[in-house]
């Protein structure tokens, strides 16, 4: 047996910001061909930690090596020797991407000899070849993240450290991110990588749990599951999973309840008796579903139930009835209900171009009073542009459209009083405390007196920011900014409000309870217009529209995506390194498709007997074991890809439109 040693190497690594311990004691090894995954709620330390290892920050005192150079006093060794993504772009908006690439090899000392060949490979296996001329700033954010990993990866380190590189980007980019990782690990490239997202935590090698600066466990996703007390019932509804969960928690006596997309995962002692209980509530709540059984914890189970003190028990007095359950959602914002069939937002062929470039092409829907509606889409797909002709902020080229009963095109202004909009980038005053903010956009929503004191009081209390009154801005988490923005765009009582991906960036216990608010809202009348890359959100709303190229290629309720627009099977693979097996079931002739599903892998086919006969002869050739190999329902993500897929292969068959 080899023994290798690591490269990165941290022992008991400190950081502290006056009184604040940001970073206390963390010791981790990663070693040349593996990912390890460091993941924990907003403010945890994450970022901390690796730009100590970058030599960007001296710890207060522990010790760190990377490629065998101590971080602290061989910094210039480090830098060479490694490669640091951060989550704000290290790009030159003006540069092309070649522009790009050409100063970081540059910089790096990349010799001249051999360097069109290897940028060449970089771009060809990032997909970026066709658009080497395109400027860094007209790039959509997932081209732009694969951009600036091909800008660290063209001096070849030995150790990248990724700070959530697929933060913002949709499903479709993530996929591709994560198999230029893996052909980076057959190179012996050691990562590091910190992630939101559950599902990739579980494609790490290991993975290491960080809260408040304290790495709580570290081993394999399946070594971290152990730490899952009780069992996981998990129920199944595509119509109801956020009324069976207020419902579960209110009536029964369950450690946690928390949706999961289209599934409510109950975390109890007996999943048997609890199931029985469960389904009898439910089904006396009239509430429908299609499954309910034990399943094994995921990596988001987990982090859910070991960081956040168990979020769904439930509060002493809050047990209700059903009955009482059923007109939760009808209770007083101030206004009287709405009627569902009355529209907030109608639009009819609305186009923007920029030049010679059509953002959004001829795109026709309404969307009814109290609705959440999702809008999907790739990155630079269109949706910003759509949300931002539809809050008056950008005049279309062409095409009509209503937001609250005003023309978007001659009453912008007026438009712009009667909605929230809340932008990726949060509109906050960094350098204003919370108070200070919420009465600065009080200000110029036209509030004062006791309506504005009311109002912040309200808004405080239902974005949960009470204790915060005080703090800086600056100094919050990504989860309590966003709950933050969200009180602001609220604080005048728009019947709309516009989401432009709300919840990028933050962990999932953040992103969960953002939605808990957002579902309350639209119960009470108002209407939420929400872009998401987060496909299980898809499953929260309503109805889903699909944008790509501009163009609207889908839309109905998440159930109606996968039954109508969902054609073939899904087979899901489970099973141990399923990266090492996923090109070759690939190119199977009965499988149309084949990714990476969270731990396993998601296989498209048309005939599942065939496909699944075809891919166990192929394992079994591999000498690959596994665990499960069954047809499943189709998740959003997968209709995501199916659909953008589907496009793509008519428009190459018919070529140029």
């Amino acid at each position: 047996m080899t023994i290798t040693n690591p490269a990165i190497s941290a022992t008991r690594l400190t950081k502290t910001f006056g009184d604040l311990t940001a970073v206390s004691g963390v010791s981790l090894t990663v070693y040349p061909g593996e990912i390890f995954g460091l993941v924990g709620p907003d403010g945890a330390g994450k970022t901390t930690t690796l730009r100590m290892l970058s030599s960007i920050m001296d710890p207060s005192s522990g010790a760190a090596t990377v490629a065998g150079y101590d971080v602290a006093t061989e910094a210039a060794n480090v830098k060479d020797h490694m490669a640091y993504m951060s989550q704000k772009f290290s790009l030159y908006q003006d540069l092309t991407v070649m522009e790009n690439i050409a100063f970081y090899a540059d910089l790096y000392g990349v010799p001249r000899k051999g360097r069109a060949e290897k940028v060449d490979e970089l771009l060809n296996f990032s997909h970026m070849l066709p658009f080497k001329k395109r400027r860094a700033g007209a790039l959509s954010g997932g081209m732009k993240q694969k951009l600036q990993l091909v800008c660290a990866l063209v001096h070849t380190p030995k150790v990248l450290l990724l700070d959530e590189p697929t933060n913002g980007v949709d499903p479709v980019s993530r996929r591709d991110f994560w198999r230029i990782l893996y052909q980076l690990l057959k190179k012996d490239v050691a990562i590091l990588v910190t992630t939101a997202y559950l599902d990739e935590a579980e494609r790490c090698n290991r993975v290491g749990l960080l809260d408040h600066g304290n790495l709580l466990a570290t081993g394999t996703p399946s070594e971290i599951k152990q730490l899952m007390k009780g069992q996981v019932l998990a129920i199944r509804s595509s119509d109801h999973a956020w009324d069976i969960t207020r419902l579960v928690r209110a009536g029964m006596d369950a450690e946690s309840v928390n949706v999961f997309g289209d599934t409510v995962h109950v975390v109890c002692e007996d999943a048997e008796e609890t199931a029985r209980s469960a389904t009898d509530l439910i089904r006396s709540a009239g509430l429908e579903f299609e499954s309910a059984g034990v399943i094994q914890p995921t990596l988001e189970d987990v982090f859910v139930s070991v960081l956040s003190g168990n979020p769904g028990m439930k509060k002493k007095g809050e047990v209700r009835s059903a009955k009482g359950f059923e007109t939760e959602k009808k209770e007083s914002f101030d206004e009287k209900p709405v009627e569902s069939s009355e529209r907030a937002v109608t639009v009819k062929n609305l186009t923007r171009r920029f030049g010679n470039f059509t953002a959004v092409n001829a795109v026709t829907f309404d969307v009814p009073k109290g609705e959440i509606f999702g809008f999907l889409g790739p990155n630079g797909a269109g949706k910003s542009t759509t949300i931002r002709m539809l809050c008056g902020l950008l005049e279309p080229t062409e095409g009509q459209g209503t937001v609250a009963g005003f023309d978007i095109e001659t009453q912008p202004e007026a438009i712009k009083q009667h909605i929230g909009y809340m932008s990726q980038k949060f509109s906050l005053y960094e350098d204003l405390t919370v108070d200070e903010n919420l009465n600065f956009y009080g200000g110029i929503y036209g509030l004062s007196g006791q309506l504005l004191k009311g109002r912040k009081a309200w808004a405080m209390s239902m974005a949960g920011l009470a204790g915060h009154e005080k703090s800086l801005t600056a100094i919050l988490s990504g989860g309590v900014k966003q709950r933050l923005a969200l009180a602001c765009a609220l604080l005048h009582e728009p019947p709309i409000i516009f989401l432009d991906e709300p919840t990028s960036g933050v962990d999932p216990i953040s992103r969960r309870r953002f939605w808990e608010l957002i579902y309350g809202m639209a119960g009470r009348g108002i209407t939420v217009f929400v872009t998401t890359h987060y496909m299980e959100e898809a499953e929260y709303c309503d109805r889903v529209a699909l944008i790509y190229g501009g163009n609207m290629i889908a839309m109905g309720t998440p159930q109606e995506l996968k039954t109508r627009h969902m054609k073939q099977k899904i087979l899901s693979l489970t099973c141990a390194r399923p990266q090492d097996v996923v090109d070759d079931i690939a190119k199977l002739p009965e499988v149309l498709d084949a990714a990476l599903f969270g731990a396993g892998l998601h296989i498209v086919v048309s005939d599942a007997e065939k496909a699944e006969a075809s891919v166990r002869r192929k394992l079994e050739d591999l000498g690959t074991s596994f665990e499960r190999l069954e047809v499943v329902s189709p998740s959003m993500e997968d209709v995501f890809i199916s659909l953008i897929e589907d496009v793509d292969r008519k428009a190459s068959e018919g070529g140029p439109s």
